[in-house]
């Protein structure tokens, strides 16, 4: 089996972040420094930092409502981290990211083929924020917005674009571009205020309050893995 793959199982890390303990040699197979398409076998010894890979945990799925300021890294050196804010007892991970601007939805767990099956689907799934602006919204802008707009060399899928106030609106992307909602709004002279994600695919965060979570139910858990099939 290939070492991400094997890893990912495991429950310890997607295979996102295997490939960067691979790059900076934190990983072994039988005392020798793994290298990223390496295969292991049962009777291979595979350590992370020098200690075994514990066997799989049960998996565990959490939305948590993020707060604005909170920043989507496991990274120690950051006094923001999202690991350390959660404070889990177990080692989980974000499915996707939100700026440390932005709030609202985020999907947690330690299941490392979920993780890889949602991010395959990125361009494809609905994610649905809240956004407020600086200003009123247009119809201009509304129509602008829904279209396309040509941001970092390319032009946004069509998404769904409402009103919701003068200066609130709903989008709905299926794609995933760094800063998008922002960088598509400063296209048209707009400043975004607050960005809330309310929504990823069947994922809602309804009443939960900001900061804190909750397990996914049996059937919203369900009903993702159809959806991912």
């Amino acid at each position: 089996m290939i070492i991400d793959k094997f890893i990912s199982i495991t429950g310890v890390c997607s295979r996102r972040e295997t490939k960067r303990l691979i790059a900076a040699g934190r990983i072994t197979i039988n005392n020798t420094i793994c290298r990223y398409g390496d295969s292991v076998g049962p009777s291979d010894q595979v350590l992370i930092d020098g200690k075994p890979i514990e066997g799989k945990k049960e998996n565990v799925y959490i939305i948590l409502n993020k707060p604005a300021g909170i920043t989507c890294t496991a990274s120690k050196e950051v006094k923001t981290n999202l690991i350390d804010y959660m404070d889990y007892p177990e080692r989980i991970f974000a499915v996707g990211r939100l700026d440390k601007e932005s709030d609202g939805l985020l999907l947690m767990t330690n299941d490392g083929d979920i993780v890889n099956e949602i991010l395959r689907s990125e361009n494809n799934h609905e994610k649905e924020y809240i956004v407020t602006v600086n200003k009123p919204i247009t119809d201009e802008f509304i129509q602008g917005m829904s279209s396309g707009v040509d941001i970092m060399n390319t032009t946004t899928k069509p998404c769904h674009v409402s009103r919701v106030s003068d200066n609130v609106f709903r989008i709905i992307l299926t794609q995933g571009l760094n800063r998008q909602i922002r960088r598509m709004c400063k296209v048209f002279g707009y400043h975004v205020e607050r960005l809330q994600r309310i929504r990823i695919m069947n994922l809602m965060i309804k009443d939960l309050p900001v900061g804190e979570w909750r397990y996914l139910s049996e059937s919203e858990l369900s009903e993702l893995k159809t959806l991912l099939d």
